[in-house]
C-alpha cells in the first residue's frame, strides 16, 4: 500500500514538473539551446530528482527536450517542420469543429463576443501572456461548443512547437491582427455560414506560415 501511495506521488509530481517545464519552454522562459539539469530543477520545485526524471523524459518524446547521457540537458531548438505539422494537425480538427458550430449556433455569437472583448482589454494592456490565454480560450470554447472538447486536448498535446513560435510574435501587432480574425470567425457563425466560418478559420491557422517565417528570420539560432 505505501509502494502504492508513493508511485502515486511521484507520479502527480512529475506531471507538475511536466507542466511547469512545458510553460516556461513554450513560453520562452527557457529559449531554445538553453541548459537545464535534474539537481536545478528539483531545487527550484522542491522535488526530489526521480519524478524530474520522468518529465525530463516525457518533455523528449514531446520533441522539447535533447537528453544526451553523460552530457547536459538541453532545450531542443525549434523545428520547422515540427511546427507544419502542428498546423496541419490543428486545422484539420479546428475546421470540422467550427464546421459544427456554425451549422447549429445557437447562443455561440454571444459567447464568443464576450472572449473577443476579453482579448481587446488584454491587447490593449499589453498583455502578451493574458492574451494568448485568452486565445487559447477562444479556441477551446468553440471545441466545448461543438460538443467535442476533448478534441481540442487532442490539438493542444500536439502544438507545442506551434505555441513556441506564437509566443516569439505576441506583439500588440500579431494580437490585434488575431482579434480581427476572431471577430470575421465569431460573424460566420452567427450568421450560421458554414462556408463562411471554415474559409475564416483556415485563413486565421494558415497565418503560422507567415510567423514561422518572420521567427526564423528574427531569430535564426532557435531554430534547427
Amino acid at each position: 500500500m505505501a509502494g502504492s501511495v508513493l508511485e502515486v506521488t511521484e507520479e502527480t509530481m512529475a506531471l507538475r514538473v511536466v507542466g511547469a517545464l512545458r510553460d516556461e519552454i513554450v513560453s520562452m522562459a527557457l529559449k531554445p539551446g538553453d541548459v537545464i539539469s535534474e539537481s536545478d530543477i528539483a531545487g527550484r520545485y522542491g522535488v526530489s530528482r526521480q519524478p524530474v526524471r520522468e518529465a525530463f523524459i516525457r518533455l523528449a518524446q514531446q520533441g522539447l527536450l535533447l537528453i544526451r547521457p553523460k552530457r547536459a540537458t538541453v532545450v531542443k531548438k525549434i523545428s520547422p517542420d515540427g511546427v507544419r505539422q502542428s498546423r496541419f494537425i490543428r486545422e484539420s480538427i479546428e475546421v470540422e469543429i467550427i464546421r459544427r458550430v456554425a451549422a447549429r449556433p445557437g447562443d455561440a455569437a454571444e459567447v464568443l463576443k464576450a472572449l473577443i472583448a476579453e482579448q481587446e482589454v488584454a491587447s490593449s494592456a499589453d498583455d502578451h501572456r493574458g492574451f494568448h490565454t485568452l486565445d487559447e480560450l477562444f479556441h477551446r470554447t468553440l471545441a466545448r461548443l461543438a460538443g467535442v472538447e476533448y478534441a481540442w486536448q487532442l490539438i493542444d498535446d500536439h502544438k507545442m512547437q506551434l505555441d513556441r513560435v506564437r509566443y516569439l510574435t505576441l506583439g500588440v501587432s500579431s494580437s490585434r491582427v488575431a482579434i480581427g480574425e476572431h471577430k470575421i470567425i465569431a460573424a460566420a457563425v452567427a450568421a450560421g455560414d458554414v462556408p463562411g466560418a471554415e474559409a475564416a478559420m483556415r485563413a486565421h491557422l494558415a497565418r503560422a506560415e507567415v510567423l514561422l517565417g518572420q521567427t526564423i528570420s528574427d531569430h535564426p539560432d532557435f531554430f534547427e
